[in-house]
């Protein structure tokens, strides 16, 4: 899943970009808000870590034109002010949720994943599709009760199309979601990381589950029949 972080701390924004990495997100990072709307506006984020003080352009600000735009993306505010009458303001502008400063670093990425889980209609850290079940909390995949050894990329790249099953997923798609702006050094390896996921998958003689359409992209099967 890739995520923006809005912060212009220097090292607050470096401490939450290493720990949202750390968890297999990609993050892009914007340090004021006039940037991070232009970011934001962009269809490609599954979810928003926005300071609300910002150089620029207020995090308030910010959101309430995102959403004037009709732009849906799940907005986690980071936020010093603790009084109910601009947490009611903030929530009433469109925020999904907020966390008062200082934060727990474990907390707020629980609490992103989950906006990310809510934005898709999936409330429970476990996934399941056909016989695959994947736990978002532990990054963990198993097939047929059989723990599967996948590398970040390989887990990554199941858990994003478990999200979208039976629909087509182009590669640049997979790029855009998966890494963030410097993603171009990848574009030659996502065929291999998908062939190495597949012989994973279907390992033992295991239906195959992931159909490649030819200049169309990827596709994950959710039941028995013709591959």
């Amino acid at each position: 899943m890739r995520v923006l972080l809005v912060e212009d701390e220097v090292r607050l924004a470096q401490n939450l970009l290493e720990a949202l990495r750390e968890t297999g997100l990609a993050v892009d990072h914007a340090a004021d808000g006039l940037s991070g709307e232009q970011l934001a506006q962009q269809d490609i984020y599954d979810a928003i870590v926005l300071d609300l003080m910002l150089p620029g352009k207020s995090g308030l600000a910010l959101l309430r034109s995102l959403r004037k735009m009709g732009k849906t993306t799940p907005v986690l505010i980071l936020t010093a002010q603790e009084g109910k009458s601009s947490i009611v303001e903030l929530l009433n502008a469109g925020a999904d949720d907020y966390l008062s400063k200082p934060f727990d670093l474990g907390e707020l990425i629980a609490r992103v994943k989950a906006l990310i889980r809510r934005g898709k209609g999936i409330a429970d850290p476990v996934l399941r599709v056909a016989d695959v079940e994947i736990n978002s909390l532990r990054q963990s995949a198993q097939r047929g009760g059989q723990l599967l050894d996948l590398s970040p990329t390989e887990y990554r790249i199941l858990e994003y199309l478990m999200h979208r099953p039976r629909a087509v997923v182009s590669k640049r798609e997979l790029l855009e979601h998966l890494y963030d702006y410097d993603w171009e050094h990848h574009s030659n390896v996502i065929e291999a990381h998908v062939s190495n996921l597949r012989r994973k998958l279907d390992a033992g003689g295991a239906e195959p589950l992931i159909e490649t359409l030819r200049q169309r992209g990827y596709r994950l099967r959710t039941m028995k029949g013709p591959a």
